[in-house]
């Protein structure tokens, strides 16, 4: 099987050959181009050759889109605050007051130079690549955006107190997410990764979920024309995996802060699960402790399909080691041979 053969198998909650490994780690394709981050995410071409290396290197089954998550809020007038060796960041927010959001209209993607640069490296993927290996593309959810629109303190009063002016956020957000996500799909993604950590248990209680973010993410993932993977961001999910299944996403991305067994178990073939793997152990692990946390966790979710190992952050820090790296791809390039009849007879030995 190809990397697109294998990914559709597994989220069709059958087993493919392997076990899918997507590996996110797109800050590593300036390492290997000798560019600074902020170099590399200034060219399309850049981010083109570095995800293909990244790819060939590591052996993986997706290339990512992503460059970081304040291009978006570039698009709304934001700017990016760009460090050696860490992902970039939103600077002030956009909007500095609630009153500023009676007025406020969703940008126009194409108008957005950061945008336009995401649309030309999937389109140039898409022609390196054709139809396989899945080209996996970001979206942040309308839910969550307001975090870096506003900040979260001032966010989080609003969902509360301010419901009107929270709906009116919501619908304007809702436009822009939906223009965007439309845009890379038609420029070559496979799938859209919905970034919603504000949906997460660990930020907000589950029935304010419902009342809001599930809310947002039916009617968005509704308009969107493509299939989604909705993303927590290292946030728990376990009590709202149902919930998050409701509103017509595939995938769940799921936290190393819960476990891997209940969280298949509750996803009850309903959602394929994307995780676990600790992004931020990951930065000191040897070659033993990753192929031992990779074959825990196909032992926890790989059997029957509907999982692809992954990490549990949706980006890999720029701090990991290229050998870790590799140590995770040739593990589960062992361990992730479809039938696992190993399983039957594996303990799982604790932390390593």
């Amino acid at each position: 099987m190809n990397s697109m053969e294998r990914t559709l198998t597994t989220l069709g909650q059958r087993e493919p050959d392997r076990v899918p490994l997507f590996l996110l780690a797109n800050m590593h394709g300036a390492r290997e181009l000798g560019l600074s981050i902020e170099d590399y995410y200034s060219n399309a071409d850049n981010v083109v050759e570095g995800e293909l290396r990244v790819l060939k290197k590591y052996g993986g089954d997706c290339v990512y889109a992503f460059y970081y998550a304040s291009i978006e809020t570039e698009a709304w007038g934001g700017e990016t605050i760009f460090s050696a060796d860490g992902p970039p960041l939103c600077g002030a927010p956009v909007i500095r007051r609630a009153e500023d959001i009676d007025h406020l209209a969703s940008p126009d993607v194409m108008s957005s130079p950061g945008l336009v640069r995401v649309l030309a490296t999937i389109a140039a993927l898409k022609a390196r690549l054709g139809n396989t290996v899945p080209i996996i593309a970001v979206a942040i959810s309308p839910f969550s955006l307001p975090v870096m629109q506003m900040g979260f303190d001032r966010y989080i009063e609003l969902i509360l107190e301010q419901p009107e002016r929270f709906d009116k956020l919501m619908r304007v957000n809702e436009a822009f997410t939906v223009e965007w996500a439309n845009a890379q799909l038609a420029a070559g993604a496979t799938a859209i990764c919905y970034f919603d950590p504000v949906s997460s248990t660990t930020n907000i209680p589950r029935q304010l979920y419902l009342a809001s973010g599930q809310q947002v993410a039916k009617r968005t993932i509704a308009r969107i024309k493509g299939p989604t993977a909705t993303h927590l961001a290292s946030g728990r999910g376990l009590s709202i995996i149902a919930d998050i299944a409701d509103t017509g996403t595939a995938v769940v991305g799921v936290s190393v802060l819960e476990d891997l067994a209940q969280l298949k178990a509750a996803a009850a073939g309903r959602v394929s699960l994307l995780g676990n793997l600790n992004g931020i152990e990951m930065r000191r692990w040897t070659p033993a402790q990753a192929e031992a946390a990779v074959k825990r966790a196909i032992a926890q979710a790989g059997p029957g399909g509907g999982f692809i190992l992954s990490d549990n952050h949706g980006e890999i820090p720029w701090q990991v080691a290229d050998e870790t790296l590799l140590a995770i791809g040739e593990a589960v390039a062992r361990w992730g041979r479809y039938p696992l009849d190993w399983v039957r007879d594996w303990t799982d030995p604790g932390p390593s």
